[in-house]
């Protein structure tokens, strides 16, 4: 039975699809059948492994609103073990168009219930939003990475993200748990990064992941050539602490 995890973080720029991108593929190098569900309409992590979201049949805005089986939407990458379902720009208005269905804030739980069993992990991009679809991926995940970037305003926002998990938790998922927090872009040569990190690991403790993840261009560029780091520069700083990080979960959760 798979593993569903959200990554969630409602300030843009943290480094959530770069994490999904590239921790799914470290996963699937490492043996693990690995699916992204793309939940962010701007679809990055669909572009960033390759897929052409012009020629997408069936992305998941057709999973919530028009009742297309997960299965049918399902594209495989370059990665071998890594699929992902890939998201398309209409999926900025399905947070209207689900106001009318019933149980609105569990259509994805129910789209992923019969999927789920054929991967080991499932990470689900989200949008940096805190709308029903992130309601939605929140409610049909077991637990949530929530990335902070190594930057001045990192702790701002995430007391709303907190609460909004508080409240699923209270309401629609009880199971849901913090898998971890993520730091990303940590540039150890910068004092504030340092004084970020102190941070988070003095308020969060055991719940930061070992792993960070450093700032690297190669990371940066990885995308825009549709692949993720493992593939793009394999010896790349950024694909070595995707791996790390991809290994410190199946470690966590192998220990469970």
């Amino acid at each position: 039975m798979g593993k569903i995890i959200a990554l969630a973080n409602q300030k843009g720029g943290v480094g959530k699809t770069t994490t999904a991108i590239n921790l799914a593929a470290s996963l699937a190098v490492l043996e693990k059948k690995v699916l992204i569900v793309d939940a962010d309409p701007q679809a990055n992590a669909s572009s960033g492994l390759g897929v052409d979201i012009k020629n997408v049949k069936s992305s998941i805005y057709e999973c919530i609103i028009n009742g297309v089986s997960a299965h049918d939407a399902v594209v495989s990458t370059e990665v071998e073990g890594l699929k992902i379902i890939p998201s398309h720009i209409d999926l900025v208005g399905a947070e209207i168009e689900m106001l009318n269905l019933d149980n609105r804030e569990k259509v994805l739980r129910t789209i992923l219930q019969d999927i789920k069993v054929d991967y080991d992990y499932v990470l689900i991009d989200c949008s940096p939003s805190l709308g029903l679809i992130t309601v939605n991926t929140l409610t049909a995940a077991d637990s949530v990475i929530i990335p902070v970037q190594c930057e001045y305003f990192a702790l701002e926002g995430i007391t709303k993200l907190l609460n909004t998990i508080k409240i699923i938790k209270s309401r629609l998922n009880p199971a849901l748990e913090i898998e971890g927090f993520l730091l990303t872009m940590y540039d150890a040569r910068l004092r504030l990064a340092n004084q970020v990190y102190e941070e988070v690991r003095k308020h969060f403790h055991e719940l930061v992941f070992n792993t960070v993840i450093q700032r690297n261009t190669r990371l940066s560029e990885a995308p825009s050539y549709g692949k993720p780091i493992v593939l793009y520069d394999p010896d790349s700083r950024g694909s070595v602490n995707h791996m790390q990080l991809a290994q410190e979960l199946i470690d966590k959760n192998e220990k469970k």
